[in-house]
């Protein structure tokens, strides 16, 4: 079994990742250089197009020139009138052209591929009409609910090939040949080496969903090979709220003169998302944290850590406080991490701790505030994080915890967004009145996590148990708190001795 290293093991650990357009500089620059180039090299003659219907408000799905079955597959979603970028992407990926689409989070951009690659297919059936890439596992599954939804109507048949799952299953899925097959890159070309038979020689539309995290250098070796056994004669779509610069990215892609279809501006949030940041003392980051979640009681919540550590030290904590927490990370096994999002998803917890894992393109309708509990070391991550609340139409809400040490990483984000953020006001003695109860919380989450580190047969560090399985969820684990008495400080200590004695 080959063991390809996929993107978001290397976004959730925690570690940097060397992302060229990451540096504050890189970020800063080449803005009329290579963003000129890209638009004089792969946009000429095409600028009528991409400016043709943004001001027609009244504009249906038929207008757009889909097929009548997808129209009415649209209204059945409650898809009532296209969103912008689809006004602007699908009529220019029906003539057949190559389309770089650039909008904010949750602005519909999955349907401004799937529709025209659905509209070519009626027209022209074939088994492995598409390819799909995306960055992370959830990503991949969420897009094949949403071209399911829309062939429903059709019998599109679609495949999901991603890391953390079985192979062989995987397999037999590739071998009754599926029209979409949407996948991440590690895990094709597994298959693309391993399976006997299996080849992408008749793909008529690549897509990169969130292309700048696929054009980055995590997936230079694996997009290398995927595009080598691609047909030249195809249709590649590019989609992501934060495009990369560099023209030699995009020329990887084999873009052949492409439309690039803007419609908000650089690194743009929705309207309707309210964004604050608190500046807190490292030290009292949990108290600050309990007192929000508190205040805002009733709202759902993602809350973003830098380390699959974090994420479930946070989440143990809060269960310890009685709040209904769920961990999500690139360590737990894929089928653990689908339970936990499906978990969120049904309403059942109404806090997600995640790591970057789940920042890029998850629609979750229901999420209403966004809290950076751990500031994103790349800016861009920031745009993707927030962009989980305040989706197609609806309000939101996002709040930064910026401590003493990540006031530079802070200003980053200020200048990438181009305007600086209100301060989110909090009673401090308010906050301080929790700092017991939440430090007792801190005690028992500590306490649990080397329990758990423990029956995992792990010391110091997650790694898969005696069981075979990855560091699950711990929804179940209850042990230190069922020792651990509230009375005193010392108390809870003693009865701790006396229950490992046991």
């Amino acid at each position: 079994m080959s063991t390809t290293s996929e993107d978001e093991e290397n976004v959730v650990s925690g570690e940097e990742e060397e992302e060229e357009d990451s540096e504050i500089g890189e970020e800063q620059e080449d803005e009329e250089g290579d963003d000129q180039q890209v638009s004089k090299k792969q946009n000429q003659g095409n600028d009528e197009v991409a400016n043709g219907n943004s001001d027609d408000k009244n504009l249906t799905w038929k207008d757009l020139g889909l097929n009548e079955t997808l129209c009415k597959a649209c209204e059945e979603l409650k898809w009532k009138a296209p969103s912008k970028i689809q006004k602007e992407a699908i009529p220019v990926a029906l003539q057949g052209k190559d389309v770089i689409g650039l909008a904010e989070t949750g602005s519909g951009k999955t349907g401004a591929f799937a529709l025209p690659i659905l509209h070519a297919l009626l027209e022209n059936p074939q088994r492995y009409f598409a390819l799909i890439l995306t960055p992370t596992r959830e990503l991949a599954f969420q897009i094949s609910e949403q071209f399911e939804a829309l062939g429903s109507s059709i019998g599109v048949k679609c495949c999901v090939v991603v890391g953390g799952m079985d192979m062989v299953s995987q397999a037999l899925q590739l071998g009754k040949k599926p029209h979409i097959i949407i996948a991440t890159p590690g895990r094709l070309v597994d298959h693309l080496e391993n399976l006997k038979g299996f080849n992408l020689k008749a793909i008529k539309y690549l897509v990169m969903d969130e292309a700048d995290r696929i054009l980055n250098m995590d997936f230079e070796v694996e997009l290398d090979k995927i595009l080598k056994v691609l047909p030249k004669e195809r249709r590649t779509f590019l989609f992501s709220a934060t495009m990369t610069k560099k023209v030699k990215k995009l020329q990887r892609a084999s873009l052949k003169d492409p439309v690039k279809v803007e419609v908000s501006n650089k690194y743009q949030t929705v309207e309707q998302l309210q964004q604050y940041y608190i500046f807190i003392p490292v030290k009292y980051k949990d108290v600050y944290l309990v007192h929000i979640l508190n205040e805002l009681a009733g709202n759902s919540f993602m809350i973003f850590c830098s380390t699959c550590n974090n994420t479930v030290k946070t989440a143990l904590m809060l269960r310890a406080l009685g709040l209904a927490a769920i961990p999500l990370h690139g360590q737990m096994s894929q089928n653990k991490r689908l339970a936990a999002l499906n978990k969120f998803k049904a309403k059942n917890r109404s806090i997600l701790i995640s790591t970057d894992v789940a920042s890029r393109g998850l629609d979750i309708p229901h999420v209403d505030v966004v809290l950076n509990f751990d500031i994103p070391t790349h800016s861009k991550d920031y745009i993707h994080r927030v962009g989980r609340t305040a989706r197609a139409g609806r309000s939101g809400k996002a709040i930064t915890f910026v401590t003493q040490y990540d006031v530079e990483l802070y200003q980053r984000i200020e200048h990438l967004l181009g305007k600086q953020l209100p301060l989110y006001k909090c009673e401090e003695d308010e906050v301080m009145a929790l700092q017991e109860r939440v430090s007792e919380a801190q005690r028992t989450a500590k306490l649990e996590l080397k329990d758990i580190e423990e029956s995992k047969g792990a010391k110091g560090r997650f790694k898969k148990g005696a069981g075979g399985d990855d560091f699950d969820d711990s929804e179940q684990f209850t042990g230190a708190r069922k020792r651990l008495k509230t009375g005193g400080g010392g108390g809870g200590k003693n009865n701790w001795k006396k229950a490992k004695r046991k």
